[in-house]
């Protein structure tokens, strides 16, 4: 079947300006989130004197650079810039959301935040990691379980350790 279009007037062009919304609340959201960063900065304490920088320094430039990035995406969308397609090499984009599989990566979340205090990070993080690839398609229970407890336990020392954050041990406290 084809198609055909009626021929211009004088004067007049066929092709239409499209007006990407989207690209203008992003850029109304990075203005806002930047104007309330610089608002929210304003009521940090001075710090000690012997600092070199005030502690609301990177707030303010952070706050600041968000405004711009915010402009700037304006002034670019008004200009026409209109951002590509996501062609996706290997994803077929006319599909729609496998609500499935989003609602078992949820239940899944939900499940790891109920229990982390009670099991601890080093099990529900273990579990959290071998759920999710099993919602997400794995079909190898022990290896994920295996890289689950692995990564669990390595960012369980990792916080608790090399950073000195808590992590919750649960019911492995004076275990780990």
């Amino acid at each position: 079947m084809t198609t055909t279009t009626p021929p211009a007037r004088a004067g007049t062009s066929t092709t239409r300006k499209v007006v990407d919304t989207a690209q203008y609340g992003f850029a109304g959201f990075l203005a806002l989130v930047g104007a309330y960063t610089v608002y929210d900065a304003s009521g940090i304490e001075p710090g000690f004197a012997d600092q070199a920088l005030h502690p609301a320094t990177f707030p303010y430039v952070f706050g600041v650079v968000l405004i711009g990035l915010g402009i700037a995406l304006a002034v670019a969308t008004a200009r026409g810039d209109v951002a590509e397609a996501e062609e996706g090499e290997d994803i077929d984009l006319t599909t729609g959301t496998d609500l499935r599989t989003v609602g078992l990566l949820v239940l899944v979340f939900v499940v790891n935040i109920a229990l982390i205090d009670w099991l601890g990070w080093a099990i529900t993080g273990a579990f959290l990691f071998a759920a999710s690839a099993r919602v997400l398609g794995s079909r190898h229970p022990v290896r994920d379980v295996a890289i689950g407890v692995a990564l669990s336990v390595g960012t369980f020392y990792g916080f608790y350790v090399g950073l000195g954050i808590p992590m919750p041990a649960g019911i492995l406290d004076g275990i780990l």
